[in-house]
């Protein structure tokens, strides 16, 4: 396999691979190099969006002679834990904050998202992010602050070490939803004020008009959908437990209903409450089919 410097050619072909959106191990995989060697020379050399071979060929000779020494031979890649390439999933990373950019995430915001995200433990301290991403703590700060006001992150008190931790919660996207849906209602309500004021009759009153009824509508599906979703689970979770013994676990509710343990966990949790779940066990009599219905224990 070849070793040592990335060559001109060997930069170029990262560059294509690039751009045909190929992953760095894939990359890594036609060169014949380690998954890191790929994910550094990029990130190095601008990212994901912005790698030019030339541009790279020309910065890594001038570090040399800088250095007054030929850059070093790759060290051979160390495995985390799980057994993962550090490079490769800080190169997914990279990958996934490019993309959140594209759709208008703030680049410093999306990059926290990214390592929050690809974290195992869903959680890590300024200081770690401020280490991990090589930034300002003002920089941390800022985007915590906007990741804040969507309800994607929240802070959590370290009562060991006297400092905050920032949070990625399993129903993240749920909080999101919701709150875009709240956002959506408020873009409707808005507008309709701003109708009555113009007077639909008028074209500045009309496009408001048809603004207002878009958010709106737009809004109602999102309140609807994922609740719906959610609600119908939880009724057909209560009545396999009506059909069953009440002390399933829910891999074996997972395994009856042929759902995954995330559903079971979502539909579990929309239950929560003694009362809550004797009301919805009434109503959710003859909902499964047969072969939803686990076996009964044996008496």
């Amino acid at each position: 396999m070849p070793g040592g410097r990335l060559t001109q050619q060997d930069r170029q072909h990262i560059a294509s691979g690039l751009t045909q959106g190929l992953r760095y191990a894939e990359i890594a995989r036609q060169l014949g190099r380690p998954t890191s060697t790929v994910s550094r020379e990029v990130i190095r050399n601008g990212g994901t969006d912005s790698y030019r071979a030339d541009r790279a060929q020309f910065a890594t000779g001038r570090r040399a002679r800088r250095r007054g020494t030929a850059p070093p031979a790759e060290p051979p890649t160390a495995r985390d834990a799980h057994g993962r390439d550090p490079g490769e999933v800080r190169g997914f990373a990279e990958q996934f904050a490019a993309m959140m950019v594209r759709t208008g995430v703030p680049r410093m915001a999306a990059r926290v998202l990214a390592r929050l995200f690809t974290a195992d433990s869903g959680t890590l301290t300024a200081a770690e992010l401020v280490r991990d991403l090589q930034v300002s703590p003002a920089s941390v700060s800022k985007a915590i602050g906007y990741l804040e006001e969507l309800e994607v992150v929240r802070r959590e008190r370290d009562p060991r070490r006297r400092r905050e931790r920032y949070v990625i919660d399993d129903d993240v996207w749920l909080r999101a939803w919701t709150t875009s849906a709240r956002t959506h209602a408020m873009w409707a309500e808005a507008a309709q004020r701003g109708v009555e004021i113009l007077d639909p009759a008028t074209p500045a009153g009309a496009r408001l008009n048809h603004m207002s009824r878009f958010f709106a509508r737009l809004s109602e599906d999102m309140a609807g959908g994922p609740a719906e979703a959610v609600l119908d689970d939880a009724l057909t979770l209560l009545a396999a437990l009506v059909h069953t013994r009440p002390s399933l676990t829910a891999e074996e509710l997972a395994a009856a209903l042929g759902w995954t343990p995330d559903r079971v966990h979502h539909a579990l949790h929309a239950t929560a409450g003694p009362e809550r779940l004797n009301r919805a066990q009434q109503a959710a009599l003859g909902r499964l089919h047969a072969d939803q219905r686990p076996s009964p224990e044996n008496p």
